[in-house]
Formats: C-alpha cells, structure tokens, sequence
C-alpha cells in the first residue's frame, strides 16, 4: 500500500464536493464524543448521533466534538447540514490523503493535519489525518480511528489546569495543534537519537545490514518531511490569519507554535543531510575496505611474480641445466625464493606500500 500518495480512483469525474470517503476504513462503529464548558461548568458525554450537538452552537460555552471514524458518508452529510459546513470541506475532510493546509470559509476555519506515531516493531511512522473545523462556539475534530494525543489537553480542561477554561475556542485549537506538533518533536527526537548512533556503526562495521538501516531512515523522514512542511506553512498562515475567529491574546501562542513547528521542520533537514553524510561514509568505509583488499592482492601477485619466473626456468625439462647435478640445488634454490620475496616486502615497506 502506498504512504506517500492515495488512489483517488473513486472520485475520477466527480463534480467538485462529491463526498466520497478515500482510504482505509479503521473502525467499524463510529464514535461521536463532545466536551462543552467554560470557566464555571464542564460536560463531557457521549452523542448517540450529530443532532445532539446542534443544541451546543446556540450556546456561549466552548464546544469540542470529536469524531472518530470517517467513512458513513450519510452521517458526514447530516454534520454538514447542522454546521452549516461547505461541501469542498466535508470532500477534504472523507480524503485522508489530503496534503495539510488551512482554507478560510465564511463561517468557519478549516485546517487539516497528520497527526503521526512510532511504530518500534516494524519501524515506520503511521500517520492518521486530523482536520480541524473552528467555528466562533465550536470546534470540530475528524479523526480516522479512535485513540490520539488529545489526552494530556482533556485532562487539562477536566483539571482546569492552565488558562484553558477561561480562554476561548480558538485556545483550545491551540492546544490541540501544540500537541500534534509537540508529538512531531517527540518523534524526531527518537528517530534522531537512533541516525546519530549509525555513524559509529558505519565506522566500526560497515555492513549491508547498516545500509538497509540507513535506507529505512532516509525513507521514514522523507515521510516525516511530508507531514511536517505542509503543516508548518499551514501554521504561519494561521498565525497570520486576519480573522475575527481568531482572538488577539491567542497570536502569541500561535507564534510560539510556528517557532516549535519550523524548528521540527530543520530538524528533519538536519538529519536528512545526516542520513545523506551517513551513506558517502558507508560507501567510502567500502571502497576503502576494498582498496585495502586490492592491495594486500596486489602485493602477494608482485611478489609471486619473480619467484614464477624463477620455478619456471628451473621446472623446465633440459637435461643440462647449471647445478641440476648439485646435492644442495633444492635448498638453494628455495633460498634464493625466500631472498627474492624479503627483498621485495623490504622495498615495499621502504616505499610505504605497506
């Protein structure tokens, strides 16, 4: 299955916010789930369906609906309709192949991000898509499957821990996106602290086994690449963003974020360029290695060379040859090999051939 890019085949010729759900179907029921509070009072319940949470926008509390699951395409019709949502924005959200972007809608912002985790067995990153739906009460979240990074800002709110309760929605999309990108961090650190221990691997054992280490690294931050850039540019849009949905005391937070994401973005680049670095020592440690080889070749064939021409004339069979007759012609003979080879390895030495 392809990572870096979904088939659309499904919507080839569609018209334009046709609703048509593109990836993998991960969860068989779908699962509805709302925290609505404010500095005095917290609700967090479960909705049994969308119309439940229609009753939340005429309210002047902070509404977070989350929605896992994403494949009913007639449930994703009715939030439409009770969210007032644009339909190219329900088409971006049933698409789990969309590149991370922010679109400004008259109603409401949309931002869709890859929300990412570390596979240790199978060593790859698994990405899910997030998209975030702000509005000027609510805050919708559409996520492929259940389980997230949300957890630490649920406590948050549930705690009232921090400004989160007395600040407003778009805090708290805030929040949401600061851990996403907290979690990018958290993954580039740990693939980092693996690609710079290659190095000394490279060096003490170059083997195809660290090659194929190095090659699953470059392929996971190409991934991790794909992810993170689009979503950096997605973040400086936001913390650009004219909007009365967005209040002034939340820039500085949306500043600090933009700061977070691009140091991950670098981060990434850095250690591409390392991984990139890795592979010409690996190659260079090899060609080295086979120079090393070649020489140590070289001088055996050099030096059997005249002791070949010397067994060659005496291994001839002409009867009369100079102290064929001799009683010591054998050690002599050997002698004068082992002089020949002495002198040679001496000159090779003197010539530092060796």
């Amino acid at each position: 299955m392809a990572r870096f890019f979904k088939k659309r085949e499904e919507i080839k010729g569609l018209s334009p916010g046709s609703l048509v759900f593109i990836g993998n179907k991960k969860v068989e029921n779908i699962r509805l789930r709302v925290i609505d509070y404010d500095e005095a009072q917290l609700k967090e319940d479960e909705l049994k369906e969308i119309a439940e949470g229609a009753e939340f926008k005429r309210t002047n509390t902070v509404t977070w609906i989350n929605v896992d699951g994403l494949h009913d395409l007639s449930l994703m019709k009715e939030i439409g309709k009770t969210f007032d949502l644009h339909p190219l924005l329900l088409e971006d959200i049933l698409n789990t192949g969309q590149r991370p972007k922010l679109e400004e809608f008259d109603n409401c912002l949309f931002l869709v991000l890859k929300m990412l985790r570390y596979d240790k067995e199978k060593q790859m990153i698994i990405a899910e898509q997030l998209s975030l739906v702000l509005g000027d009460t609510f805050l919708l979240t559409f996520q492929e499957q259940p389980g997230d990074v949300f957890e630490p800002v649920r406590e948050r709110i549930r705690k009232q821990k921090g400004r989160i309760r007395g600040a407003g929605i778009d805090y708290l999309a805030y929040a949401l996106l600061d851990t996403v990108v907290d979690n990018y961090i958290f993954i580039i650190e740990r693939l980092g602290e693996q690609i710079e221990d290659i190095e000394q691997e490279v060096l003490e054992k170059a083997e195809p086994a660290v090659m194929e280490k190095i090659n699953t690294f470059k392929r996971e931050m190409n991934f991790l690449r794909k992810s993170v850039r689009p979503a950096r540019e997605a973040i400086i849009q936001l913390s650009k963003l004219d909007s009365e949905l967005i209040n002034d005391r939340t820039i500085p937070f949306l500043k600090d974020l933009q700061d977070l994401i691009t140091q991950a973005a670098e981060a990434i680049d850095t250690y591409r360029d390392m991984l990139s670095d890795q592979l010409n020592l690996y190659n260079s440690v090899m060609s080295n290695r086979m120079n090393d080889i070649m020489k140590v070749l070289t001088i055996f064939a050099a030096i059997f060379i005249p002791l070949t021409f010397i067994a060659g004339i005496y291994g001839t069979n002409f009867e009369y040859l100079p102290e064929l007759k001799f009683k010591y012609s054998y050690f002599f003979f050997w002698g004068a090999m082992l002089a020949v080879a002495a002198v040679m390895l001496i000159f090779f030495r003197k010539k530092k051939w060796l």
